[in-house]
């Protein structure tokens, strides 16, 4: 049986380079000792904004200047300790730093209330006798509307010192699952024995061919999820107590609406999400579960043979190389800015593809402003491993266009549009692969290709959103959060959408221990939020051609300047509207409906 390797022991040219961000660990730690030393610069500002605009506007560029030096300094905390987790080094700089930005955020803290605190009108007047601060004049419009919730300065001081300690249910959830977890080795249906992680599983075993290593995989993976439950249902109790305590504080009717409020997205964009998908694609995904179960030669499809291939004989295996020229090639629709992006990310190891032990799960994107973008993902030499590629590469291709065009405080537009970007890209490369050919297995495959990212999106997180919504509604209530409630409050999430197409066991219940999305506030939503978007505009590119690449290359460069209904406006999306939505919903199920067509035909 072949062990998982430890970092040490991985090839360095499948690993990001984050020398990049810093040479050495001496070069980190002066810099956060540097850090450090220029807060009381910042400091004295302290009890003057209220002197003038020309102040304000010195004490906000001072701010974001060390607030973005701080953000590198955290990034290659959070990068070190995501590539291995169980290296006390990495831990160690990771505690560092999150002490670091505690006591970063509590100093700087003064200036919001400060600003809070100013006579109705001043801001508008300061706007007005000081041009440099039209930069700042959305991010001090927000920071107005947040005002009926604020604390006082002194408690908002304390709040902020405490960030370290609210981080912790999350940490902790990272720390067992990354370090603590260990699973039995599991044997395939020619008895070769597989070591099992929740890498290798999530990446590998799930969407294995063999039935019984997926089945077994599965079993491992299940167990010692089992094992931890409680633990991990006490540690989400605790943010969502948090959370919880936080809104009725500042005043909120609810958490829900405290964690849409930086969103800028109304209880109505988030419900339609929720609801319109919900009962509107389980009907689709019904008839894919039974599709499977059928071409699969299965009696009963099992929840964990969801994501079993369709077609294993028609998915050969795919190298990074190759995928890397097939994203790019696909993504030549875009521009030459875009496309010299895609080139240098995948050329000068901002990517990191192995699997080792302590490795963080899943797939992410970090784009620090002032830096290049580092993607993490583990690559399991499948065409799903190129799609998720693809998704990574589109969140570093709007970081690129974000950090070159805006400054810093309006960097980031807000979460509602964020997988937007990035979805769009696994659209064209499937487009680009469709158009290659014109052999109806090749269709096949690719359709079934995009049902994996709708899957992902509009089932796996929108199913996930729709748990969160029944715990916080139950959290609102004070109904107490254990492993028996989330178990059970996912199971009738699960049953309610797949009906009697999928057999589901108890095991099944256990995926809200899987996802680390419920610690990142309102986040799970916004994948199927991002691909209706997408979706929309994958449309306009294939209609209009140029003119929609163009819009789209301009609401990516805009970065966090409009909120996210402006910037869907830009490319010609109307997101407050349910059609969208329900468009994207009947585009899944004409996918299907063809799937379904060309099976049969292959049957004829």
């Amino acid at each position: 049986m072949k062990s998982r390797p430890t970092r040490e022991h991985v090839a360095v040219e499948q690993t990001w380079n984050l020398d990049d961000l810093f040479s050495t660990q001496e070069a980190w730690d002066a810099e956060l000792q540097e850090i450090l030393d220029h807060l009381p610069l910042l400091t004295a500002f302290k009890g003057t904004l209220h002197t003038g605009a020309e102040n304000l506007l010195a004490c906000l560029e001072a701010r974001d200047e060390l607030v973005v030096r701080a953000q590198l300094v955290a990034t290659y905390a959070r990068l070190r300790t995501s590539e291995d987790g169980t290296n006390p080094q990495n831990q160690a700089i990771s505690a560092r730093v999150g002490d670091a930005i505690s006591a970063l955020n509590a100093a700087l803290s003064f200036i919001s209330s400060e600003i809070l605190d100013l006579p109705d009108g001043t801001i508008e007047t300061y706007l007005q006798e000081e041009p440099g601060l039209e930069t700042y004049r959305k991010s001090l419009h927000e920071l107005l509307e947040t005002k009926l919730y604020r604390l006082s300065a002194d408690t908002e001081s304390a709040l902020a010192a405490l960030g370290e300690v609210f981080s912790a249910p999350y940490t902790i959830y990272n720390r067992g699952k990354l370090s603590d977890m260990t699973f039995a080795a599991v044997q395939d249906s020619q008895g070769a024995e597989h070591p099992v992680s929740f890498a290798l599983f999530e990446t590998d075993y799930e969407m294995s061919s063999d039935t019984a290593l997926r089945r077994a995989a599965y079993e491992s993976f299940s167990q010692t999820l089992a094992n931890y439950q409680n633990s991990f249902a006490a540690v989400y109790a605790s943010e969502v107590k948090r959370q919880t305590v936080m809104s009725r504080l500042r005043g909120y009717e609810s958490v829900t609406q405290m964690l849409l409020q930086p969103q800028q997205v109304t209880l109505d964009m988030y419900h339609n999400i929720l609801d319109i998908i919900g009962t509107q694609l389980a009907p689709h995904m019904r008839r894919y579960a039974k599709l499977k179960a059928k071409e699969l030669g299965l009696e009963k499809l099992q929840f964990c043979d969801l994501k079993a291939p369709l077609d294993p004989e028609f998915s050969p295996p795919v190298t990074i190389e190759e995928a890397g020229k097939l994203i790019k090639a696909a993504l030549q629709v875009m521009g030459p800015e875009y496309a010299q992006i895609m080139e240098t990310a995948l050329d000068n190891r901002w990517i990191d593809y192995v699997d080792n032990v302590g490795k963080s799960t899943g797939a992410f994107c970090s784009t620090p402003y002032g830096n290049h973008s580092y993607i993490l993902i583990t690559w399991s030499g499948n065409m799903r491993s190129a799609f998720t590629l693809a998704h990574e590469l589109g969140h570093a291709g709007h970081g690129i266009l974000c950090g070159q065009n805006q400054a810093y405080i309006n960097f980031r537009p807000t979460m509602y549009f964020i997988e937007a970007p990035s979805t769009l890209n696994e659209l064209l490369l499937a487009q680009h692969i469709m158009e290659q050919s014109d052999d109806p297995r090749l269709k096949r495959w690719v359709i079934i290709q995009l049902l994996n990212t709708y899957y992902h999106n509009f089932v796996t997180h929108m199913l996930e959103a729709q748990l969160q919504r029944k715990v916080y509604e139950a959290a609102q209530v004070d109904v107490p959060i254990t492993a028996k409630k989330m178990s059970e409050w996912k199971g009738e999430v699960l049953a309610n959408f797949w009906g009697d197409a999928v057999e589901l066991d108890a095991a099944s219940s256990l995926t809200w221990m899987r996802q680390p999305h419920y610690y990142m506030g309102l986040y799970p939503y916004t994948y199927a939020a991002g691909l209706t978007a997408s979706t929309a505009v994958a449309a306009k590119i294939r209609e209009e051609g140029q003119p929609a690449v163009d819009r789209w290359l301009e609401v990516l460069k805009a970065g966090g300047t409009k909120r996210p209904l402006e910037l869907m406006k830009m490319a010609g999306i109307d997101m407050s509207d349910p059609q969208p939505i329900r468009d994207a919903v009947a585009y899944v199920g004409s996918l299907i409906t063809q799937l379904e067509e060309l099976f049969a035909a292959q049957e004829q």
